[in-house]
């Protein structure tokens, strides 16, 4: 129990610190994405306002002076940028073409990027490497093209998404192994409370168990100078209900908090369900319910055989006293592949109004005056899903339409 906590916690921390982290890394790639993009929106309409030359921005963006150590001024900005520059006249023909300022393409592909982007519907858009900005002339009449180089740009991008995405794993393995360092610690008290809850029920357990033996031996006694009344017989249905109580509430503390290794060996568990079918015949007989099994044959299960027929015996006492009055119960036991099916199905008067999984839970009881009246406690089942988590299986149960549950367990 105390592992099944510390791996509880280790996962619950580290889901909460994966969340922190791709919140944390992706805040800070999407802001750099937009403020590079920001950027490049800025350097496009300065070079496409000076036209491609530096010197149209002068007096109003002067070259920096030596020893200037403040942001790019507009001049600073055109003169560190790779681009090209196209000039339209009023009819939509080339008439100018620089690309001195980048080597990445020539005078003709420059002129066909141009027309292809003058033709288009936006005046701004981006082709391969270059993002492109058409707007009016700042030399005569007509459009001007500027086609800026991003691609130092975008390397700068993925650089910052794969450093910050280093540092997040490195930051996620670290803090993994902090938490598998601090887990046990932080579960302590827990683990010692669970531990003292075990101890007080094993403890309650065996300290009832004397005196509802007592009770029980006195009102035999008591019956055989009086008779039996309904009173006495009152005592010994309690006593009795009691009893089996305490065995289950045993039986929980042994399987959910590990108490005694579990003592697997290969078995034959059509022998063993057939057998467990066969003790609760009384009972059905007595509650007119039909019975139909599908039980193949020498079908074998490396599991603990006593937890095993107690599971047997939970699962069928809860589906004999649950099933309507007259109803049906069907039991069958397969082999797939990888797995061992064993599933118990009868029809109720009416299907809960919860969840199946909320069946489960301790002391659940869906009509507490009927549990009452067939003698239920409300933990046969928990207890059960106990028994088959230790075997290494699973247990589980599902509605069937209009009035049937059916209850399956997998090894």
């Amino acid at each position: 129990m105390i592992r099944s906590l510390q791996r509880r916690f280790v996962i619950t921390a580290m889901i909460a610190i994966t969340v922190l982290l791709l919140f944390l890394l992706g805040g800070i790639n999407a802001a750099n994405i937009v403020i590079t993009g920001n950027e490049i929106d800025r350097t496009l309409h300065v070079i496409s306002r000076s036209g491609g030359n530096a010197e149209n921005l002068v007096p109003d963006s002067p070259p920096p002076r030596p020893g200037d150590t403040g942001p790019k001024n507009d001049y600073d900005v055109v003169m560190s940028s790779n681009f090209f520059v196209v000039r339209f006249d009023a009819q939509g023909n080339i008439i100018y073409t620089d690309v001195s300022r980048t080597s990445a393409v020539s005078e003709a592909e420059a002129a066909q990027m141009a027309l292809q982007a003058y033709d288009g519907e936006t005046g701004s858009g981006k082709t391969g490497r270059f993002r492109y900005l058409i707007g009016d002339s700042p030399v005569g009449m007509g459009k001007t093209a500027v086609f800026l180089d991003t691609s130092e740009e975008r390397f700068s991008s993925l650089r910052v998404l794969l450093l910050s995405g280093a540092a997040g794993l490195v930051c996620w393995g670290l803090m993994l192994a902090l938490v598998i360092l601090l887990s046990r610690r932080a579960i302590r008290p827990i683990a010692e409370n669970m531990e003292k809850q075990k101890q007080f029920v094993t403890n309650a357990g065996h300290e009832i168990k004397t005196p509802l033996a007592i009770i029980q031996s006195n009102t035999e006694a008591l019956e055989l100078y009086t008779g039996e009344t309904k009173w006495s017989r009152n005592i010994k249905d309690q006593t009795i209900r009691l009893n089996g109580l305490m065995k289950n509430l045993l039986v929980l503390a042994r399987m959910e908090e590990g108490a005694g290794p579990v003592k697997a060996s290969d078995f034959c568990l059509s022998d063993a369900l057939t057998e467990a079918v066969g003790r609760f015949a009384q009972p059905m007989e007595a509650r007119h319910l039909s019975l139909e099994t599908e039980i193949a044959p020498g079908i074998s299960l490396h599991a603990d055989p006593l937890q095993t027929e107690q599971l047997l015996s939970l699962l069928l006492d809860n589906t004999v006293k649950y099933a309507n009055e007259g109803g049906s119960i069907q039991v069958s036991l397969t082999k797939t592949e990888k797995h061992v099916v064993l599933k118990i199905q009868n029809t109720c008067e009416a299907l809960p109004s919860v969840p199946p999984e909320k069946l489960f839970d301790r002391f659940y009881r869906a009509d507490a005056a009927r549990t009452q009246k067939n003698g239920g406690y409300g933990i046969g089942l928990s207890a059960a899903r106990s028994i088959a988590q230790a075997n290494k299986g699973s247990l589980h149960a599902a509605y069937i339409p209009p009035d049937s549950i059916c209850f399956t367990a997998e090894f």
